[in-house]
Formats: C-alpha cells, structure tokens, sequence
C-alpha cells in the first residue's frame, strides 16, 4: 500500500482525486485533507492567504493517522505565489511539521517537465492574466522557458470547478504555441483527471495539469512510479507491466 496524503484548499474539484485514486493501482490511496480558506477568489493576497503554514499545519496530523507517506499542497496558486525559493520553503516548512517528503502542486510542474524531459512550455491557465503571469514567473524562476501565457479570466474556484471538458479544451487551444513542448493547465479546482489523454490527442503534445501532477509527484516522493496511461502521457514514460496495453500517449517534441 502506498499513500500520499494532500492537503486542499476549501472545495471545488477534490472529486478528482478519488478518480485519479480507481485509474490507479489497487493499492494506492490518496487521502485529502481539507484547509480553511477566507474567500472563493485567486487574487494574489489571498492565494498567499490560503497557504500559510497555520493553515497547512492544521490538517497535517489527520493525514499522519491516515499512514500517509508522502503530502503535497494540492494548490497551484497557494504555492506558486511565493515565488520559486518562497514556494520550496514552504514545502519545507510542510515536511518539517509532518515528519515526511513533503511538496506542492507548483512544485511539481517542474518535476514532472523534467521526467518528460522538457522544456519549452505554453501556460494555458484559467485565472485572470496578472495571476497565470505569476505562474509563468515561478516556472521561469525554475529554469522552464514559457513561450506563451494566457489567462482564461476565471477569478473564483467555484466558477473553475464548473467548467465542463469543452472549457478544457478552449483553455487548451487557447493557451497553445507553437514552440511549446507541453501545456500546463494549472488550477487544482479544474476538473480534469478524466480528460488528460482527449487535451493530448487535440493539442497534439502532453499535457499537465494540477490535479494529475499533485499526485504524480507524491508518488514521486515516495519513489513509487504507477503506469497509467489513462492518465496522460506523464503516467506513461515508464516501461508498462508485463501483458499491459501500450498506451496512447503523445511524445514530448524536440
């Protein structure tokens, strides 16, 4: 059994982590915690709010008694809004309070463009544009080079949470380029563990979201690598199991 605890901010797309948990092995578990949040909008002062280390602290403990071994922030914008160093002191901070491998969901994009190997990157975003231009500063800070950004104007989680996989797929569009290897959707209260394979096949590259990358890299934390094409190209760069179905997977572009 393996089990990566996340921490999530009030409540929007949380179901897609009991998805992500069935498109998995058996047994892999993915407890969520639930922190507090002052206000439904992604404003910088309060996706800062969110991820304090009050805040995180609070549901650290419940996590532990659920045998979690790895946590992850399951939010982009409450991680990436400290700015790269402030983001890993954080997540340091997290691990510290839980005595476990501790990340984020922002922190994880950049992991999870070095397992694929890439570098070049088109944020296709749902927040306002100052919020997704913060997004690609964090990459940028990281070493990613983001070749084009667009915000789709979603100011709440509430609003994000509703859309269905057609906004997904404008989203995607939109947000592509040319030059872009990959394109990153980040926002953990978009709904997309079920969709991340029909956004590869139509912008013809892989794709990253929040959600899908929050597990993958508490899984990574835990040095337990899954195959799961159904979850896109990043579950699918290591060799299938023996009799396993070859995935469908997009490959990254030089």
């Amino acid at each position: 059994m393996t089990t990566v605890g996340l921490l999530y901010p009030g409540h929007a797309a949380e179901d897609d982590f009991p998805r992500i948990e069935v498109m998995l092995d058996s047994d892999i578990r993915v407890p969520l915690f639930h922190t507090d949040i002052d206000e439904d909008t992604r404003r910088t002062g309060s996706l800062r709010e969110a991820g304090t280390p009050e805040r995180l602290a609070a549901g650290v403990e419940e996590l532990r008694m659920a045998g979690a071994e790895s946590l992850v922030w399951a939010c982009s914008g409450g991680s990436f809004s400290y700015g790269w160093d402030g983001a890993h002191q954080q997540a340091a901070g997290l691990a510290r309070t839980a005595g476990l491998p501790a990340s984020s969901t922002s922190v994880a994009f950049v992991q999870a463009l070095r397992e694929l190997g890439a570098s070049r990157v088109a944020v296709a975003a749902s927040y306002s544009e100052d919020v997704a231009a913060l997004f690609a500063g964090f990459l940028e800070e990281g070493g990613v080079d983001v070749v084009a950004t667009r915000g789709g104007g979603i100011i709440s989680a509430s609003e994000a949470a509703a859309a269905d996989v057609e906004l997904l797929k404008e989203l995607a569009v939109a947000g592509d380029h040319p030059d872009a290897e990959v394109v990153l959707l980040p926002d953990n209260a978009l709904h997309t563990a079920a969709h991340v394979p029909e956004l590869e096949e139509l912008v013809g590259k892989p794709i990253l979201t929040a959600n899908q990358v929050a597990v993958w890299e508490g899984l990574r934390l835990t040095d337990r690598r899954v195959w799961a094409p159904t979850l896109g190209t990043l579950f699918a760069t290591r060799e299938p199991p023996p009799g396993a179905a070859e995935p469908r997977g997009i490959e990254v572009r030089e």
